[in-house]
């Protein structure tokens, strides 16, 4: 490793194959509603059709969902609707790895506890959002600076 050079950021994003599933399966329920003989019928495959093609476009917006760029002092960089937010580390309260029980399995998530604007915000992550084990991530963050607000 080079001293003077500075360490990449690394970002955690959606999978682009996983979008692109959904965004396929979007396109198939349309056209599922399109050929389908019954008014309900329509009515229920074009909700599907909205709801899983607006999962994909939201997915699709947020990318990269969570960037860290090391520095003195580090930041996360947050990817949302409205574009993206940045937080240095003294606005990052904690960062934290919890798991959940949720229909008989353990999902893992990253919570990161900011200041924002004045206001306390909770951001977590999942698999999804991440593309990645929110643990491993959490390790990264760890290792690249943020050791200081991170809790187990």
């Amino acid at each position: 490793m080079n001293a003077g050079r500075p360490a990449a950021s690394l970002s955690w994003t959606t999978p682009t194959a996983a979008l692109v599933a959904v965004t396929g399966g979007g396109l198939l329920l349309t056209v599922a509603a399109v050929l389908a003989q019954d008014g309900p019928s329509r009515l229920f495959l074009g909700v599907a059709a909205v709801a899983v093609l607006a999962m994909a476009v939201l997915a699709l917006r947020q990318r990269p969902r969570l960037t860290m760029v090391p520095g003195s002092p580090p930041r996360l960089i947050v990817g949302t609707l409205t574009g993206r937010d940045e937080y240095p580390l003294d606005h990052i309260d904690r960062i934290r790895v919890t798991s959940y029980r949720r229909i008989g399995r353990k999902n893992t998530m990253l919570e990161v506890d900011v200041r924002h604007n004045d206001a306390e915000r909770l951001l977590i992550f999942g698999r999804w959002d991440l593309g990645a084990n929110p643990a491993d991530v959490f390790d990264a963050l760890v290792v690249n600076g943020f050791a200081k607000v991170a809790t187990d």
